[in-house]
């Protein structure tokens, strides 16, 4: 159980600046390794700031999907939301929350996307099935679509190199849609890859309405069936969540220029998963979908040119 000291200035001594973000940028590069690969590409001030809020989200989904899982309450969260309240205020609990306080305080940072991550960590505590799609939209938004708020928040929006005066009829750009779709196209993609590794903890992130749909049944799914109404369900899984990468594409113009290229890196990087998902015959169940390093390199050119020319 997380433990608050009964005021900010009880606080033991905690890590510098400089090294709190080194520990997030370990974190980082040893569970995000695609990601982390993408943030080599920022600035350095911006993807230090990218990797004290990956740390912060990585702590918060371990609560409820990590080794200490079996003992997390709703009164823990409630402690970890407290700890959040304390980091805006400007008082650093533990070493990775000195380089979270610091990103906060440099970009001026919300904290209701931290707060709705915490909020979709509760929904972990006391479900493992979502009837609709509708209900895991919201599921997908509070713990990786409010991921896309808080990057967004430092590496910057810039709408004046894509404004077109003789272009009336240009749809206005909403970097809180754009900047969702893309966490939520990548939660859906985690959701596909770990479909047999979360079937055998009991959990179910599929919707029920379209096992349903597709006459597959639970059961199937916990015996890893694939046949084809398992492969016509998959594909109705990967086609909707590449409409959400697409949304997500045409908000990276609109990012501050020096965010496009790992932006587009990260979005590339992560949707091949779908394709490897493919390629593998849609058995998630015994073949986990991965794009190999060699893969991830080679997709750093196409990246460049769409950061560039769209």
């Amino acid at each position: 159980m997380l433990q608050l000291p009964e005021s900010p200035l009880c606080k033991r001594t905690l890590a510098s600046v400089e090294d709190a973000y080194q520990l997030c940028r370990q974190v980082t590069a040893k569970y995000a390794k695609t990601f982390y690969l993408a943030t080599l590409l920022m600035s350095e001030v911006k993807r230090r700031s990218i990797w004290a809020i990956y740390a912060w989200c990585r702590r918060t989904d371990e609560l409820v999907d990590g080794p200490t899982a079996a003992i997390t309450t709703p009164e823990t969260l409630d402690l970890w939301e407290k700890q959040l309240e304390f980091m805006f205020a400007g008082h650093p609990l533990e070493d990775c929350d000195v380089a979270l306080v610091d990103t906060i305080q440099r970009y001026n940072m919300d904290i209701q996307p931290f707060r709705d991550m915490i909020a979709g960590q509760r929904m972990d505590l006391h479900r493992s099935r979502y009837e609709t799609f509708k209900e895991l939209n919201l599921y997908c938004y509070r713990v990786a679509g409010t991921v896309g708020l808080m990057s967004t928040a430092v590496m910057g929006v810039d709408t004046a190199s894509n404004t077109a005066p003789w272009n009336e009829q240009a749809q206005p750009y909403n970097p809180t849609s754009e900047a969702i779709a893309l966490g939520i196209a990548s939660q859906l993609t985690n959701i596909l890859r770990d479909v047999g590794e979360d079937a055998r903890r009991g959990r179910v992130y599929l919707p029920l309405e379209d096992l349903a749909r597709f006459n597959y049944s639970e059961q199937d799914l916990f015996q890893g069936v694939v046949d084809d109404r398992w492969r016509e369900l998959m594909q109705f899984q990967i086609e909707r969540t590449r409409q959400f990468y697409a949304t997500a594409e045409k908000g990276i113009s609109y990012l501050s220029a020096d965010a496009r290229l790992p932006v587009w890196a990260a979005l590339l990087h992560y949707s091949r998963i779908l394709s490897v998902i493919e390629r593998n015959g849609y058995d998630v169940f015994n073949q986990r979908a991965y794009v190999p390093q060699v893969q991830k390199l080679r997709t750093l050119p196409v990246a460049w040119l769409r950061s560039q020319a769209l």
